[in-house]
């Protein structure tokens, strides 16, 4: 081997070997990035010398895996953090501010009056207790419409962010191109492209198609486009308000809605689609077995018309929605004003009727002992009625087992979320610690592989020592 062949042979490799030594001090650097992949410094030998190519630690079928447990995961918990606010703001059938407790304390108020119908105390704390239960009953359609206005908030701001994400991945996806067609190392626009990925799929289920020069078209889980060659436009319209039994409005791409029953295409996951299902879904359904509830309480107490023959037909006693609205009943209903003391009522009118003016009263005599309606009231609670159809619990129950029905209806769902909730976020970490292990950095290995470098850096430079003391003897040979 000739000194000139020796000198370029130990001078390429000395280049080859800070190349790896650079590219194993950037994963060193980068170990502690989830979104980080390995770079790996392959040797490429010809024409006598030694160069490197860098390239990037990859696992498509992992990265894809990894990117579906993670929209499925966040749209678990999206729905399971919304039946949780449910479910501690109504609380269930023990908590002493239910609607089923406040019925069976109703219940046990209207006995104790029908055992003394002259004592305006007991009579009192009837009304009062109906006062509670209609409260109660509010107060879950508010929590309802609360926890529907928040996930439609949350929807625009995941919207936003999805936008903002498709903006920022169209200029990572340039720079791949762009790369990749220049020859140039692309390794860390890769990187970059990949953590927008993963934070996209938090918001929306999606899909990617690989095209040339390392060029990406993002899909939807449902499969509208997301991203090709440019990114689509994603939209949601203001919800004012949430009608009784009313959905919000849909997400769109590009104008095609991807939630909602009326999508052609809709969502599977993503934070977006759990939402949604919270929105118009899980929440709507409670909301109207609350309205259901709250009928059945108005028309248990109604007053019919007592005169012969009747002139009207029934009317709201106790218990009345007035005019409703588009709120839904349980957010209407409230207790009579004619037996409301405070609203200048007479609780005597829960004993003898009458809250619809004379023809309603079931007490002509006026007689103070007269239990007759305040125990006909009290076993009306106790007895079998249809509750209408599409509540998924049963539609014909009492109203305190169709209280207590519903409310389990709401603890079974929100203890189906949780589990599916758990196996989710375990699959997220199974796929993220597959796709760790097979692109991510291993700190060891790097810095035995550093070792192993710095001793050929050595060896390369000793070659070059050699080298050059020979020709230093070969020049002074010549003198």
């Amino acid at each position: 081997m000739g000194l000139s062949l020796a000198l370029n042979t130990a001078r390429s490799a000395l280049l080859a070997t800070s190349s790896q030594i650079a590219a194993s001090a950037r994963n060193v650097a980068g170990a502690n990035d989830p979104s980080y992949s390995r770079k790996i410094a392959a040797l490429v030998t010809g024409g006598g010398t030694a160069g490197v190519v860098v390239v990037r630690a990859s696992d498509a079928a992992l990265l894809a895996s990894t990117l579906a447990a993670t929209s499925a995961s966040a749209a678990r918990d999206a729905v399971l953090a919304g039946l949780q606010s449910l479910a501690r703001t109504v609380g269930d059938t023990g908590g002493g501010a239910s609607p089923a407790a406040r019925l069976g304390d109703l219940a046990a108020a209207l006995q104790a009056a029908a055992n003394q119908p002259d004592n305006a105390d007991l009579a009192r704390a009837a009304v009062e207790s109906a006062r509670a239960l209609a409260g109660s009953l509010n107060d879950a359609a508010a929590a309802v419409h609360a926890v529907r206005a928040e996930a439609d908030a949350a929807m625009a701001a995941s919207v936003e962010r999805v936008n903002d994400l498709l903006g920022r991945f169209d200029l990572a996806n340039r720079a791949v191109t762009r790369g990749t067609a220049g020859g140039a190392d692309v390794s860390d626009s890769l990187d970059d492209r990949d953590r927008i990925l993963a934070a996209l799929s938090e918001e929306v289920g999606i899909a990617t198609v690989a095209r040339e020069n390392g060029d990406l078209a993002l899909y939807t889980d449902g499969g509208v486009p997301l991203f090709e060659r440019v990114a689509r436009r994603v939209g949601v319209g203001a919800t004012a308000a949430f009608p009784a039994g009313g959905t919000g409005a849909a997400v769109t791409v590009d104008g095609v809605a991807v939630t909602g029953s009326a999508s052609p295409m809709p969502l599977a996951s993503g934070r977006l689609a759990g939402l949604a299902a919270l929105r118009d879904g899980a929440a709507v359904q409670y909301e109207a077995q609350l309205d259901a509830l709250a009928g059945a309480l108005v028309a248990a107490f109604a007053e019919s018309d007592r005169r012969t023959p009747p002139v009207a037909g029934p009317k709201d006693g106790l218990f009345t929605a007035g005019a409703g609205g588009s709120s839904g009943l349980a957010a209407a209903i409230r207790i009579h004003a004619a037996v409301d003391p405070a609203a200048g009522g007479d609780v005597a009118r829960l004993r003898d009727g009458g809250m619809n003016g004379a023809g309603y009263r079931d007490n002509p005599s006026d007689a103070a002992g007269y239990a007759d309606r305040l125990r006909a009231l009290a076993d009306g609670l106790g007895a079998a009625r249809s509750f209408g159809p599409g509540l998924e619990i049963d539609g014909s129950a009492t109203l305190p087992s169709f209280a207590a029905a519903s409310a389990g209806w709401l603890e079974g769902r929100r203890k189906d979320a949780a589990a599916q909730a758990d196996y989710q976020r375990t699959l997220l970490s199974r796929a993220s610690e597959a796709l760790s292990n097979a692109v991510g950095v291993n700190g060891d290995d790097e810095t035995a592989l550093t070792l192993q470098l710095e001793r050929s850096y050595a060896a390369s430079a000793k070659i070059l020592t050699v080298v050059d003391d020979l020709l230093k003897t070969l020049l002074d040979a010549v003198r």
